[in-house]
């Protein structure tokens, strides 16, 4: 629903507190004089703008995670979940608690009761001004995001490399016996033998921390992590007895010379990694939003990194660089780009901004 029908739905005591709030002048015992002074003050062209530059860090996280939770209604126990998790530090958990975040949000007229009675203790954001928080942040992201002068002298770009590799992993393992160790990992010399046959090679784990990005994440590389991941959750491979086989699926996918969809590899990724990072699909439509050009990849982390939060030794800028877009890069999502500086540029590839906007919409 969009807001002139929540304010319907809602009793004259909401509506006298978001008067109040917003200083309306109406007569407070008409709930149909409440209800238009609250649509003409909050339908003004600027008031989304206004009222969006007050708040602070916590607020905009929070209200991030209302308008891309994926669905549309709200218990109140997934609002303090949202609030607790908008608080990156404990110096900010002591400010407001979760319960007066939420009441301010109904106070300015952002979240309502449903209308049913199965909806009574649930909680919804009214569409219309979903819509225009998006065109406000977007624009507010925007207009501070440094554009490249000029294309860049070299780019790299990977769109199609994973839907190969999983062919060539899937080959390697067809063609070679693969005996695993005890953890069930392969050895150093047939990973080593698999980086030359894949389109992208990558430095083998050499220990340190590393985990809550996946299955193997702690063994592999990251790239090749999420790669023999997906063929495992698949069911394309197996390990068992120590050594690493093809199923009878996998099999079948070579001889019928099959080619997995891209998206369905951009997918897996987000499932793998929504754990450690909760927000990640906001994040990467706010990265297609802001670079349909190419723009620095600094200024790209400088309007958005409040919105990473820290997991464990990963820093918001290390959970940007490495699990976001490099991730991105290897999935085709966008292609990162140099110019002979120490500056990086990032740009949205057509099959990244077709993808993400995909995801958005479920």
């Amino acid at each position: 629903m969009n807001l002139a029908d929540m304010l319907t739905f809602a009793d004259i005591g909401q509506l006298s507190r978001i008067a109040n709030h917003y200083e309306c002048e109406c007569n407070g015992n008409s709930k149909h004089e409440l209800i238009q002074s609250i649509l003409q003050m909050i339908g003004r062209r600027e008031f989304i703008k206004q009222r969006v530059d007050q708040l602070g860090v916590e607020d905009l996280r929070f209200l991030n995670m209302l308008l891309f939770a994926g669905h549309r209604q709200f218990s109140l126990e997934e609002l303090i979940a949202f609030a607790q998790q908008s608080r990156f530090t404990e110096e900010a958990k002591q400010r407001e608690s979760p319960r007066e975040v939420i009441a301010a949000f109904r106070q300015r007229g952002w979240l309502f009761n449903g209308s049913t009675a199965n909806t009574r203790y649930l909680f919804e954001v009214p569409e219309d001004l979903k819509r225009r928080f998006k065109e406000t942040l977007e624009s507010r992201f925007k207009a501070n995001i440094v554009k490249a002068k000029a294309e860049p002298a070299a780019y790299r770009e990977e769109f199609d490399l994973l839907t190969k590799d999983l062919r060539e992993l899937l080959d390697y393992v067809s063609r070679h016996e693969v005996p695993l160790n005890a953890e069930g990992i392969m050895y150093r010399r047939n990973q080593l033998q698999l980086m030359e046959k894949l389109h992208v090679s990558e430095a083998l784990v050499g220990g340190g921390w590393r985990f809550g990005y996946g299955r193997r994440f702690k063994d592999y590389p990251s790239r090749f992590a999420l790669l023999y991941d997906y063929a495992y959750h698949l069911r394309l491979i197996r390990e068992e007895g120590g050594v690493l086989t093809l199923t009878a699926s996998g099999s079948s996918f070579l001889e019928e010379n099959k080619q997995e969809a891209l998206i369905q590899f951009v997918s897996f990724w987000l499932r793998l990694y929504k754990g450690p990072i909760s927000n990640l699909l906001s994040l990467i439509y706010w990265i297609e939003r802001c670079s349909a050009q190419w723009v620095t990849a600094s200024s790209l982390f400088a309007q958005i990194g409040f919105l990473i939060r820290p997991f464990f030794y990963d820093t918001p800028e290390s959970i940007f660089e490495e699990r976001i877009l490099r991730m991105m890069l290897h999935l085709g999502l966008i292609r990162i780009g140099e110019d002979g500086s120490s500056e990086r540029f990032v740009q949205v590839t057509p099959f990244g901004s077709q993808a993400i906007q995909q995801l958005q919409k479920g």
